[in-house]
């Protein structure tokens, strides 16, 4: 028999396990008894006389509390207005950062090369997305706030947040270290990093694009001076480096998933392979460099 600890006997200490009790009443008693200095979790063992050896008895599924958890996440989202409202209808509060048509896109600076008309098209093409914002926030009656900056002044005025996430932000920025810095300082739990994975070694579950996958810990400076382009992408950061970036941040413990994303490229529509990297803080806010 497995020995019980002197915490463990406390907390059974005057409770009869025979007992059925009503629900509000065991509710009662686990939070009077609770001593763990986290967020502790409640099992409960059902019978529902199924044989799972059988399959058509096999059971999985997930509940959704009626009232949530009883938190409130803050997230930031780094990306476009959908994955803005994605996070909202999870239940988030959302803050989305994005640029405003005032803020200068991040261009690899080729020299001979006038970049006069490609800055009113970028501003252009900027404004029409922040127009397609806001028209989605009037239709779908959002509650996310917008702020408007670039990725490298992030504003301490935004207020601490419980998650942040970049989908496909880091491989158009000349300095991903840093936007990742000012982001990863405001954010006090996870941080959710999407990157495209074309040319990076992925697990065996897609090993049919293994030629297109060099090596392993890469970052890949990807503009070509003899082309001219691309003009804003700058990097291909493999998900190694990834980690090893939001480690020095504070976020040591991480996991790195993959999957395919489907792109509209002109009138086809194509399938391209993603990393995600989660990771989670394991040290306090604010222990860096201010």
């Amino acid at each position: 028999m497995a020995k019980v600890g002197k915490r463990l006997k406390k907390a059974y200490d005057g409770i009869d396990p025979t007992a059925a009790r009503p629900l509000e009443e065991a509710l009662k008693l686990i939070k009077e008894r609770a001593s763990a200095k986290f967020d502790e979790t409640v099992e409960v063992a059902m019978n529902l006389n199924l044989d799972p050896r059988k399959p058509d008895q096999n059971l999985r599924g997930a509940v959704m509390l009626p009232h949530g958890t009883g938190k409130t996440v803050r997230v930031a989202v780094f990306a476009r207005g959908d994955r803005a409202k994605e996070a909202e209808t999870a239940g988030a509060d959302v803050v989305a950062y994005d640029l405003s048509e005032q803020d200068d896109w991040d261009v690899v600076p080729y020299a001979q090369y006038n970049y006069t008309e490609f800055m009113l098209q970028r501003r252009q093409h900027i404004r029409k997305l922040n127009n397609a914002f806001w028209l989605c926030h009037r239709a779908f009656k959002s509650k996310s706030r917008m702020v408007y900056g670039d990725i490298y002044s992030v504003p301490a005025g935004i207020g601490s947040v419980d998650i942040s996430t970049f989908c496909s932000i880091l491989l158009h920025v000349r300095d991903p270290f840093l936007a990742l810095e000012r982001a990863l300082g405001l954010t006090r739990e996870t941080v959710i990093i999407t990157e495209p994975a074309g040319k990076l070694p992925i697990p065996s579950l897609i090993r049919r694009y293994r030629r297109l996958l060099p090596s392993r810990s890469a970052m890949t400076f990807l503009p070509d001076w003899r082309r001219r382009d691309p003009k804003e992408t700058w990097w291909r950061i493999s998900p190694e480096v990834v980690q090893r970036f939001i480690s020095t941040l504070g976020f040591e413990r991480s996991t790195v998933t993959y999957h395919f994303q489907k792109y509209r490229r002109g009138k086809l529509t194509v399938s391209l392979p993603q990393f995600t990297v989660v990771g989670h803080r394991t040290s306090p806010v604010g222990h860096g460099r201010s």
